[in-house]
């Protein structure tokens, strides 16, 4: 589905609902506000309607940034808490920030005073900038703080305090009792519901989740679910020989069992993926899909989060021109990821590919170690995704950095 188009109407929801006085009424915008306790699945949602086509903020990772090194709220940070924040490169160490201010409820609100400015007017620009009509705009303090005044409509992520905990001990390690604590710290869930127009219950399947977050899509975008371009990709079952032009396709969830197969029969069955699998991953990346004479002979998972690109597990057909296969998948890559709005393209590529050093030059990207992107958001996202068996390939895509240093 592409409702990038400029005719598209934004109606239903949009009428229903009372209007903020400052980001929703920008021409043809419409603003989502979604929100949910700790562990509920906000992100999944987030991602979910970004794959439907918003534009998607995470104003969590935007205040992880507002206090980074030489960010406007770093030195205000430390001047109100003191510098045995810092860790050794300087930074302000967020599990130290994190256990003093989630157990003290104002040093919470000295935080807050601190950041929130800084992510609102982070936020407003972002929200300009962006050409989608729909924005959505992620905080786990959406309905207490002034971002709730610019929503015209608020989405809630829910589910049950015993899926909670689980969540957060499998894949945070909390114990039950810290669970328990961060969950209890926070506002009440039912509060939340009940402010809210729209309820996901996140509960179950990543197939159930996508129905809801589809048919709730569908009531503020009339028609969102008719694209000319639902082609199933067809894999390649032999060698491709063809002289032909590469596409590329944006991967659906309907594409999950082609998506799947190619994956594991690139991989040598190294990676044996279900249709399931790939379903959850939806969740957390989106796929782009190359395609040569319809056959689907390649593919990329990628995600922009925190403003960062992330491209990793790329397959390609052994027998395609892999300069001409990259140079088509990388720029669909990097076209994707400036209608987002990313700052910096990390390419995670296993070492075959890496290889290929005049083909990833003439992308204009440089083999790099995280400590020498310089930018904290973007050293973290290269710290979490490289692994042994990959390289860390950089390249800025944008100069008018979110919060910059200053």
């Amino acid at each position: 589905m592409d409702i990038s188009g400029k005719d598209i109407k934004i109606e239903g929801l949009y009428n229903s609902v009372p209007r903020g006085n400052i980001l929703s009424n920008l021409p043809g915008k419409f603003v989502i506000g979604l929100t949910g306790n700790i562990a509920t699945g906000k992100s999944v949602v987030r991602r979910m309607l970004e794959h439907l086509g918003a534009y998607t903020i995470d104003a969590d990772a935007l205040t992880h940034r507002a206090y980074a090194k030489g960010a406007p709220g770093y030195q205000p940070v430390i001047d109100k808490f003191g510098k045995w924040l810092l860790n050794r490169e300087g930074e302000i160490d967020r599990q130290k920030l994190g256990n003093l201010v989630f157990g003290d409820g104002e040093a919470m609100r000295q935080l807050e005073e601190i950041v929130h400015p800084l992510v609102r007017q982070a936020t407003e620009m972002l929200t300009r900038r962006a050409t989608q009509p729909v924005v959505v705009i992620e905080a786990i303090k959406l309905l207490e703080g002034d971002l709730r005044k610019v929503c015209d409509s608020i989405w809630v992520a829910n589910a049950p305090e015993v899926i909670q905990v689980e969540r957060l001990m499998r894949k945070r390690g909390l114990t039950r009792e810290r669970a328990l604590e961060r969950i209890h710290m926070q506002s009440a869930q039912s509060a939340k519901v009940a402010a809210a127009n729209i309820v996901i219950t996140n509960t179950g399947s990543y197939d159930d989740l996508w129905k809801q977050g589809t048919a709730a899509w569908k009531e503020i975008v009339p028609g969102a679910d008719k694209s000319s371009s639902d082609t199933e990709p067809t894999p390649a079952k032999q060698p491709v020989t063809s002289s032909g032009e590469f596409s590329v396709q944006r991967g659906k969830p309907k594409n999950s069992t082609a998506i799947a197969d190619l994956i594991t029969r690139l991989s040598k069955g190294k990676r044996t993926m279900t249709a399931d699998d790939v379903m959850e991953g939806f969740g957390d990346k989106a796929y782009m899909l190359l395609q040569l004479d319809g056959k689907l002979v390649g593919r990329a998972g990628w995600q922009v989060e925190n403003l960062v690109t992330r491209t990793t597990d790329i397959f390609l057909e052994e027998h395609v021109n892999p300069q001409k296969a990259l140079d088509t998948l990388i720029k669909e890559v990097e076209q994707a990821s400036s209608e987002l709005q990313s700052e910096a393209s990390l390419v995670f590529p296993l070492s075959e590919l890496a290889a290929q050093e005049e083909i990833w030059k003439q992308l204009g990207y440089e083999r790099r170690t995280p400590e020498t992107l310089g930018v904290q958001a973007w050293q973290d996202s290269a710290t979490e995704s490289l692994s042994a068996e990959t390289a860390l390939l950089f390249k800025q895509l944008r100069q008018d950095r979110v919060l910059r240093p200053i």
